[in-house]
């Protein structure tokens, strides 16, 4: 049904009724129709391609920019967690192989300090803490025997959990690091704890292998979202994390986030398995996505480039396309109109060829009456009524006259007249015609210029039925100018196998109406005098020899006949 739908469409884009070939804007219409069709069949699918590729490729991309990321992420928590499981199994090892007794006593706490300090590195201090929180033994830079921690949340967590790894806090030392504390029991079941301190200088070594372009950034922080190392551009060391970070998530998330700054950034969220913390990688998306803006770029000015083309090809094609189908139809029309007065002519030449020989015959008869008439006036010339009786006489031989004139044109219309072919110098033919209409244009002062090209070939062709049509346009041109107007006859090679003869008038031109009937018989607009029948023999005998003839004109300016003839005169079929 779609498919349906889409080739009605087309047909009625391109199909018009009969009142719409007349209208001026249908090879607007037209054009636009085409311009739109082929744009939409051409832009339909590569538009489509081009989203389809586009959504694939950027799906991909972020497959492959995110995966890295979350296996970058891991690996680095994973380092983290060896490292903190490292520190605790080097604690409870020393806790299982010593007792109670022997980590109090000051000397041996102070070697396995020194051991701790120079095989491992990053331990601060360390010390031994009884079932009642009381610190008993202690061997670092600070004085803290008999330090109480009895009432902090992490002694009882040890108690509970049986190890403890804190967040980083300052506490006496006024510098980041950690505690890792774990429980042991003497023979008689009661509890003490092994606490020792680590700086987080090894956090950053780690953060540093990790090998993050400058731009991004890689970070700690606890399950309150508080940073345990020192970020680049979200805050110092326990400080609030500035990022809205999915604290609740567990496993590792990647997600697009916008800070603060306004830059786009990917975030990868990973928490630690066995202790409270989560490892942040922040990258910003251009960084990220360099290569894919560059690629996105270049795919843009193509497609772009494409786009320009495919509009200014089918803007260029549907031109082509409309000025031959309007040069078709104006030939076509043309070839219609001729057929149409061809018709014509023949029609009314047959019916004139008719009505002449109907009408001859009782004419004759009016005239030898009249004569009669005439000829009994003139032997009776005492006549009461002899006046009256000679003009009304002389007035029935006068209209039979001009009907003999009417009919004899009419004949002439209508009988194929035979071609006498001569050899003519154009210029000498429109010259002898001037010559019968001198002393008339003399008498109006009507000026009759020549322009004529000496250079034209001659023709072949009939000189006595080219002088009937140069007189009958210079007749119809005379008739039109008024006193003292201008006539303008040139002669002219329009092309190696043609010549064309021009008669410009300025007199009062024609409407579009009435140049739209001079070729059809019995149209005259010479009111009481005319037939109407010198332009269709006119154009009867041009189309005959072999010729054409086009008529411009502008009603209040003037008027332009042109004849063109070929050098070698070819007879018409209709007119052999």
């Amino acid at each position: 049904m779609k498919l349906r739908s889409i080739g009605k469409w087309i047909k009625q884009s391109f199909l018009f009724d009969a009142d719409d070939v007349a209208s001026p804007l249908r090879y607007q219409l037209l054009k636009r129709n085409i311009i739109v069709i082929m744009i939409t069949i051409t832009f339909v699918p590569l538009l489509s391609m081009a989203l389809i590729n586009y959504h694939q490729y950027q799906t991909s991309l972020k497959s492959e920019i995110v995966e890295p990321l979350r296996l970058l992420s891991n690996k680095t928590v994973h380092s983290f967690e060896l490292f903190l499981e490292e520190r605790l199994s080097t604690i409870r090892s020393i806790a299982s192989m010593s007792s109670f007794a022997d980590l109090s006593d000051r000397q041996k706490i102070n070697r396995y300090y020194r051991i701790l300090k120079k095989e491992f590195g990053g331990f601060v201090d360390l010390g031994i803490i009884d079932n009642n929180g009381i610190q008993v033994a202690y061997a670092g830079p600070y004085d803290l025997v008999g330090r109480d921690y009895s009432k902090q949340s992490w002694f009882h967590e040890v108690k509970v959990r049986g190890f403890f790894i804190s967040d980083v806090f300052l506490g006496y030392r006024e510098f980041p690091h950690i505690a890792i504390a774990v429980q042991q029991f003497q023979d008689n079941g009661l509890g003490w704890m092994l606490r020792a301190t680590i700086d987080t200088k090894k956090f950053d070594s780690i953060i540093a292998s990790i090998g993050l372009d400058s731009e991004g950034d890689v970070f700690l922080v606890n399950r309150s979202g508080v940073l345990q190392t020192q970020s680049k551009y979200y805050g110092n060391v326990l400080e609030p994390c500035e990022l809205d970070l999915p604290l609740k998530n567990w496993g590792t998330q990647v997600v697009d986030i916008t800070d603060r700054g306004g830059r786009e950034m990917l975030l990868s969220f990973t928490n630690f398995r066995n202790h409270d913390y989560a490892l942040v990688v922040v990258k910003p998306k251009s960084v990220i996505l360099k290569s894919w803006y560059t690629l996105k770029s270049e795919m843009f000015f193509i497609f772009l480039g494409g786009v320009i083309l495919i509009v200014l090809v089918v803007i260029r094609v549907a031109n082509l396309l409309v000025n031959r189908i309007y040069v078709a139809d104006q030939r076509r029309e043309s070839a219609f109109r001729e057929l149409e007065n061809t018709q014509k002519l023949s029609s009314i030449g047959r019916l004139a060829a008719g009505v002449a020989h109907e009408i001859n015959n009782p004419m004759a008869i009016i005239n030898q009456k009249a004569g009669l008439m005439k000829d009994l006036l003139e032997l009776n010339g005492g006549f009461k009524h002899h006046e009256k009786f000679q003009d009304l006489t002389n007035a029935i031989l006068q209209s039979v006259d001009r009907c003999k004139n009417i009919t004899h044109r009419l004949l002439g219309f209508a009988r194929r007249m035979e071609v006498m072919v001569e050899t003519l110098d154009i210029n000498e033919v429109v010259k002898e015609v001037l010559g019968f209409l001198e002393k008339e244009a003399l008498y109006r002062k009507v000026a009759l210029e020549l322009q004529l090209d000496e250079k034209i070939p001659q023709i072949s062709s009939d000189k006595g039925q080219l002088q009937q049509v140069f007189l009958n346009i210079l007749t119809n041109s005379l008739a039109a100018v008024e006193d003292e107007g201008r006539i303008i006859i040139r002669s002219r090679a329009e092309a190696p196998d043609r010549i064309a003869v021009s008669i410009e008038d300025n007199g009062c031109g024609m409407s579009p109406e009435t140049l739209s009937h001079i070729f059809e018989p019995f149209f005259t607009t010479k009111k009481g005098y005319g037939t109407g029948l010198g332009l269709p023999i006119t154009y009867g005998i041009i189309k005959k020899l072999g010729g054409d003839l086009k008529v411009q004109s502008t009603e209040g300016k003037g008027t332009i006949f042109t004849v063109t003839l070929k050098p070698n005169l070819q007879l018409t079929k209709e007119n052999p």
